[in-house]
């Protein structure tokens, strides 16, 4: 049995230490050893303001790092952003600020050690602090996803994968999301974080896991040993059927799920939560693809108004299917996959996805 604990509480709670602390404890933090290594990896994905409900609050991560010196440990918070830069998001997003007088360090993941994770994808190469690393605290952001319905504890560990070899990644696995999902899973399997904890006070629905998405309160904070039984007791609580979640199908096709899950602390459950519109990867023969990714299938478009012409996205894109000029920024959505990771990383919320009048006449009549 797996247990998986439930509080709710605000960022300014005069408690909000203590239930961190308590919930900690629960998962098994009294037990770390005395000579221990400890990796917080938070979810760190742009240079954002903390009420846009982007990155982890950086008063979770704060608790935490408490938690961990008060047993005596230095903690070192790592990330490996896809384009954006560590040191601008710690800036940014308040860190800096919100863990000033503690002693623990900043680093963002650079070197990747080679790791067998399982067929089909063999040896991968990881961040080597988490795999050196004695304990790994898992610090997820509960966010809608537009690739994967919702961004959890299991999605966190991607960022284990340093810098633009997610790009790689996203490029292999990104067409199938049952394939991409059970990358995710047996990442997460690879490293093990000892305690998960998924911050979802302020979450984000819509279009996320970006700028494009809504924050909205929930009011949650989610922990557990096991991050996919965190992920799984999060959407029931969301009202996300497990059959929608991509991580859960892949990990029940590998035998991986949890045998049972108890969950601790109130909880109500949701029913509202808005999630991104997801169609399938691909339809009809092969023939028709290219296709049916250009007039037919929903596509990421970007206002360029409000783009800057950083250059995030062109860089990252797995494809490179997105071409600029001096007005803005242009898709080959023949060669674009979806994967979306334009609308992930696009740091001024410029890009969003649009469905072709076509494809919602298709949808409508049931034909796709």
């Amino acid at each position: 049995m797996v247990d998986v604990y439930f509080q709710h509480c605000h960022y300014d709670d005069p408690d909000l230490r203590q239930t961190v602390f308590q919930m900690m404890d629960a998962m098994g933090g009294h037990s770390i050893r005395s000579d221990s290594s400890i990796i917080i990896k938070p979810n760190l994905l742009l240079p954002a303001d903390p009420d846009w409900a982007v990155n982890t609050h950086p008063m979770i991560v704060r608790h935490v790092a408490e938690y961990v010196i008060d047993k005596g440990f230095r903690p070192v918070i790592s990330d490996s952003p896809p384009a954006s830069s560590f040191e601008q998001i710690l800036s940014k997003g308040g860190y800096v600020q919100a863990l000033a007088g503690l002693d623990v360090v900043f680093r963002p993941f650079r070197e990747s050690t080679k790791i067998d994770i399982g067929e089909p994808f063999g040896t991968i190469e990881l961040a080597r602090e988490v795999l050196e690393a004695d304990y790994v605290i898992n610090l997820a952001k509960l966010k809608t996803h537009a690739h994967m319905s919702l961004s959890l504890g299991v999605q966190n560990m991607f960022g284990c994968v340093v810098g633009l070899r997610k790009s790689e990644w996203h490029l292999k696995a990104g067409m199938d999301r049952n394939l991409f999902a059970r990358l995710l899973v047996q990442i997460n399997a690879a490293v093990r974080p000892a305690m998960t904890i998924i911050d979802g006070i302020l979450a984000l629905e819509g279009m996320g896991p970006g700028l494009r998405g809504t924050p909205r309160e929930l009011n949650l904070l989610v922990g557990s040993r096991d991050a996919l039984a965190a992920d799984m007791a999060v959407c029931n609580v969301v009202g996300l059927d497990l059959s929608a979640m991509w991580a859960y199908s892949a990990a029940r096709q590998l035998k991986m799920l949890p045998d049972k899950i108890h969950v601790r602390g109130p909880f109500h459950v949701l029913d509202d939560l808005k999630l991104a519109h997801m169609e399938t990867m691909k339809t009809g023969p092969e023939m028709f693809n290219g296709f049916m990714r250009k007039h037919v299938r929903q596509k990421p478009v970007c206002n360029n108004q409000q783009c800057k012409l950083c250059g995030d996205c062109w860089r990252y894109c797995p494809v490179k299917a997105i071409d600029h000029h001096i007005k803005g920024i242009r898709y080959n959505y023949n060669a674009c996959i979806r994967c979306y990771c334009c609308l992930e990383i696009c740091p001024y919320g410029a890009i969003t996805i649009k469905e072709p009048l076509s494809g919602k006449i298709l949808e409508r009549m049931g034909t796709l």
